[in-house]
């Protein structure tokens, strides 16, 4: 049985519900090169390991990319006003499914077509986010995954309690335009509170607002940091991460990307598994095999990452320990040293 401390990370697959699909996904068949659409917040480099999961997992599936399909990709390069075109273009270029990452790429997405199917893989709510009516009955032309944001970031609030035993103060930083930071402020009184730390949520709109608020995080004595989902942060990890390491604040993110620029820790969905199973989707769309309309199904997967050179003077050292298959625990064996 996994531990009740341990952060479970809950990917939603929603059901295909009677999906318009539009003339060439139900022609998708050997001997047609599908196109799919690939609409992205992010750059070509940040989208590249959810990108290569989702080929691998066409390739899994039988298909040869480039005589089976071909993927036709837009990236906003984290602007998200620039996704509603990006997804006009590629429903002008007559794709067959679009996989559209993040809420407000499938909201685009969503909103520049009503007949090709889409494909979404996020980390906010969709109900909330308005992309589905609700996960047993999506409707429209959307399915896809989602791993629940708020979920995570009370998560990752508590494995960076265990992780800093003695923290009050927790400094939270936030893009206030995001879709991802409403859900979590709603949350964060009663994280606070059942953790025992008070939360001190900073804002940064743009780049040029991070040393602002890393200048907040220090007038204001927080003992850990956590960051919140944002296309702009994951954009500017490099950055984050340096004033973090400056500030020598312990600190947990939401991307694995964030751990290989020499960040702390990090606590989140994988990309492999989450794209992975949206190829699945995009497989019964593509051979024009809808799901149940009663069928629901969810995934559970854990992803743990810390790594040993952080930026920082002193070294958090965490040892995880692998239980059985896929998942991936905190241990007791925290320690810290000072580097000589």
């Amino acid at each position: 049985m996994v531990k009740s401390r341990l952060a479970l990370v809950v990917a939603v697959i929603l059901s295909v519900l009677c999906i318009p699909f539009a003339p060439a996904a139900q022609d998708a068949k050997p001997g047609k090169t599908a196109r799919i659409g690939r609409l992205s917040r992010n750059s070509a480099e940040a989208d590249m390991p959810g990108l290569e999961a989702f080929r691998k997992g066409l390739r899994d599936l039988g298909w040869v990319e480039g005589r089976d399909f071909d993927i036709e990709a837009r990236f906003a390069e984290g602007k998200p006003e620039r996704l509603p075109e990006l997804a006009a273009q590629l429903v002008r270029n007559r794709v067959d499914v679009i996989l559209a990452g993040s809420t407000p790429g499938a909201l685009a997405a969503k909103q520049a077509t009503s007949m090709i199917p889409i494909v979404m893989v996020t980390t906010g709510d969709p109900i909330e986010g308005g992309i589905v009516a609700s996960l047993a009955h999506p409707g429209g032309n959307v399915t896809g995954v989602t791993a629940l944001g708020e979920v995570l970031s009370v998560k990752r609030l508590q494995l960076l309690k265990e992780a800093v035993p003695g923290v009050t103060r927790v400094a939270v930083l936030a893009n206030p335009v995001s879709p991802y930071t409403r859900s979590f402020l709603r949350a964060r009184e009663s994280a606070g509170r059942e953790l025992g730390v008070q939360l001190q949520v900073v804002e940064a709109q743009d780049p040029t607002k991070l040393e602002q608020a890393f200048a907040a995080v220090a007038s204001q004595r927080a003992g850990a940091l956590m960051v919140l989902t944002d296309v702009m942060f994951i954009n500017n990890r490099r950055r984050i991460v340096e004033l973090a390491a400056k500030s020598r604040l312990p600190a947990i993110y939401p991307e694995r990307e964030f751990v290989g620029v020499g960040g702390l820790m990090f606590y989140g969905a994988s990309l492999v598994d989450v794209y992975n199973r949206a190829a699945v989707y995009a497989d019964r769309i593509l051979r024009a095999r809808s799901l149940p309309s009663s069928q629901s199904s969810s995934q559970r997967s854990w992803s743990w990452s810390s790594t040993s050179r952080p930026r920082r003077p002193s070294v958090w050292r965490f040892r995880p320990r692998c239980s059985r298959g896929r998942i991936r625990s905190y241990s007791d064996g925290l320690r810290r040293r000072s580097e000589p």
